[in-house]
């Protein structure tokens, strides 16, 4: 398994008023959100890599209103087809 560092200053830390630990942990979820808007993981994918269970990572996307189902318009309308 690959892994990415992120350096950041500890003034990062007194502005979030999180532990390290808490704030990691909330960048590698608004990563994993943001790859999940952009299409490049899916749900699952995404909860994943955040270490999150798949219910509560829709929970969370829910709470910040962000879509659960993120279909693009031509998804869409296939759906809305009547077959």
């Amino acid at each position: 398994m690959h892994c990415l560092s992120i350096p950041y200053a500890d003034d990062l830390l007194v502005t979030s008023g999180k532990a390290p630990r808490e704030l990691e942990e909330e960048l590698r979820f608004l990563l994993a959100l943001k790859l999940f808007e952009l299409h490049r993981l899916s749900l699952g994918k995404a909860a994943e890599f955040c270490g999150m269970a798949k219910l509560k990572f829709m929970f969370e996307l829910g709470r910040l209103g962000v879509p659960v189902v993120n279909l693009q318009n031509d998804q869409i309308a296939d759906e809305l087809q009547d077959d």
